[in-house]
């Protein structure tokens, strides 16, 4: 892992102390995604800085290779999964460079160019100066697990792995819109979008060409559909086999690894699975989290039926892993000085996911304390159909995003608090109603495929872009910041294509969600988790979790330097603090609260401007 930037300019040389400064401090906003090592480079129109999480030399920093005139310089965050045949089969050429990932990827660039992205497997960004062409090449993963945000302007280009990276650079305006407050206050990741006026994401399955002829940007994977031949019982077992292989290509070389546990099917199979393949090893690592009395007190929600703890409990018995379970202070959780933590992560407002963010902080931050590298099952449900809004029949026949009805709509409503008229000039609900109708324009489907098979091709193809980048973005801020690696298998771009052209009719055919999955793993996941049903990452419950929240609300509303206090309802916010705090305080129940003192942090914190 490391953090990568970068600057291009065709018309004007960088290599000068002004410019190379800016790199510097570029640069060194990432060092928590590397604290290992550091280097800075520039040449003539280019100049690139990467972190590493190992110490090392230059080149294994930030290879660069000189070929007689030719200079090519590779930046690199991520992982590779298929190295070791890269490695073993391309050429050295000759370059005396460490064998890094970094290295594999200009020795993959001196053989193909820019369609390396076609030979490449694994999560990763990255980019290539290749002074014989005077052009920077930047890729990202196909499912965009590894973050890249751009700046352009007059013919030049910035990246960098954070948006902080980016925020350094004097030329880069802290400027966000009507267009960027919509993508805070609708969860409805638009791909692309990134908040501040003038930064955008390099999306998912892309790659970007800059050079002294402009700025192009190709597209060199997308999500097709697919006739699906497999019978039922070949499905499960091709299922099986590339989770298996995809496990072990993520696991190797890494002896320092963990898995994080909630006692849920995705994390249990991944774990069950881990150990096998791992034989003799020391036992592996897990870390489950809980709040303090959670279990003990515990009063099942809309969608938490059961606590974690007892399902953790006996995966680790089964599998034999050494865990350790992770407990949180509810009360912490709510410290000021946290969030302004949690906010510099992010470089946004922690919207939708409430306290899971602190949580999330402080409980990587133990996990980083035993291991480098930990596994997880994000992406399962995205991929394998596990949300219950593929099952509810009103979530699959609404004509919005589903995550926005039934039952779950609540958990992504943050704007109670906010001004109406403010609200009703973002437009919120046709943006929603466009940014809807525009996913669905693109989803591919087969002209073979029945109704039932279109309309979750549809439901599949929403939740891989335009929900799934958001929890992928959080599981990258919260680990990195503690340079701690986190390894996704089910957002490896195989299973991602098996999995979305299995008809519905198999993907549940047992009635149930993730049914494939469960069918993949009887023989390694305990039966109570296979029939638990799905439960979402915990989130407190503890009252005095919300008391302090609201203390900080309501010094928000009652301080007038406060930046978010044009954007709020007065009236709401006095109703809700006149309110008693009830024995149990439900997620959604906060979430108000939890967008407001989050974005005023937010506008304080970075010096934001509203352009709305």
């Amino acid at each position: 892992m490391s953090g990568i930037v970068g600057w291009f300019a065709p018309n004007r040389s960088l290599n000068n102390d002004t410019n190379t400064t800016v790199i510097d401090t570029m640069t060194n906003t990432l060092t928590h995604r590397g604290p290992g090592g550091i280097r800075t480079w520039a040449d003539q129109q280019v100049a690139l800085g990467a972190t590493s999480i190992a110490a090392g030399t230059p080149d294994a920093i930030m290879p660069v290779a000189h070929l007689g005139q030719r200079t090519v310089a590779v930046t690199f965050d991520g992982q590779l999964l298929n190295r070791e045949d890269l490695d073993r089969t391309l050429p050295t050429d000759g370059l005396n460079l460490p064998r890094t990932q970094a290295s594999i990827v200009l020795r993959a660039y001196l053989r193909w160019g820019p369609e390396l992205v076609d030979h490449l497997r694994g999560s990763y960004a990255f980019a290539v100066w290749d002074s014989q062409s005077r052009s920077l090449l930047l890729v990202r993963d196909r499912l965009g697990v590894k973050p890249l945000y751009i700046h352009e302007a007059g013919g030049e280009i910035l990246f960098a792995s954070e948006i902080k990276g980016l925020l350094a650079n004097p030329a880069v305006p802290r400027r966000v819109t009507a267009d960027g407050l919509r993508e805070v206050f609708e969860m409805t990741k638009t791909p692309g979008q990134a908040v501040f006026d003038t930064i955008e994401e390099l999306e998912p399955g892309h790659l970007l060409i800059a050079s002294p002829d402009g700025i192009r940007t190709r597209r060199y994977w997308k999500i097709e559909a697919r006739e699906h031949t497999d019978d039922l019982d070949t499905t499960i077992s091709r299922t099986r086999e590339l989770l298996d292989d995809v496990i072990a290509q993520q696991i190797s070389g890494d002896a320092n690894l963990g898995s994080m546990v909630s006692g849920g099917l995705d994390s249990s199979l991944i774990t069950a699975i881990a150990t096998k393949l791992r034989g003799n090893a020391d036992p592996l690592e897990t870390f489950s989290v809980d709040f303090a009395q959670h279990t003990a007190e515990f009063i099942p929600d809309p969608v938490r039926g059961t606590p974690d703890a007892p399902f953790v409990e006996e995966l680790v018995n089964t599998v034999g892993t050494h865990h350790h379970s992770i407990v949180i202070p509810s009360s912490n959780m709510a410290d000021p000085d946290l969030r302004e933590r949690v906010v510099s992560t992010l470089d946004l407002p922690p919207a939708f996911w409430g306290d899971m963010y602190p949580s999330l902080y402080l409980f990587f931050e133990q996990v980083k304390a035993r291991v480098d590298v930990t596994l997880s099952g994000e992406s399962a449900d995205e991929v394998f159909s596990g949300y219950r809004w593929f099952h509810d029949p009103a979530a699959v026949q609404a004509e919005t995003f589903p995550w926005l009805t039934s039952v779950t709509g609540k958990y992504f409503d943050g704007k109670p608090l906010l001004d109406k008229a403010f609200l009703s000039s973002l437009s919120l609900e046709q943006f929603v109603k466009d940014s809807y109708q525009t996913a669905l324009d693109e989803t591919p489907t087969l002209d073979s495929d029945s109704e039932v098979d279109r309309r979750m091709r549809q439901m599949s193809y929403v939740n891989l872009t335009r929900f799934v980048q958001s929890l992928l973005d959080r599981m990258d801020r919260m680990s990195q910041v503690h340079a701690l690696d986190v390894l996704a298998p089910f957002a490896d771009h195989r299973i991602v294509e098996y999995a979305f052209n299995i008809p519905w009719e198999l993907k549940a055919f047992d009635g149930r969600e993730k049914s494939i999955l469960r069918a993949a793993t009887k023989d390694v996941v305990p039966t109570s988790i296979l029939e638990r049903q799905k439960s979402p990452y915990p989130s407190t419950q503890d009252p005095s979790y919300e008391a302090e929240l609201r203390r900080q609300l309501n010094d928000i509303a009652n301080d007038t330097n406060s930046p978010v206090l044009p954007l709020l309802d007065k009236s709401a916010i006095t109703e809700l603090l006149s309110t008693p705090l009830g024995e149990v305080s439900p997620m959604y129940d906060r979430m108000g609260t939890e967008l407001v003192v989050g974005l005023n942090t937010w506008l304080k914190q970075y010096d934001v401007e509203i352009h709305a």
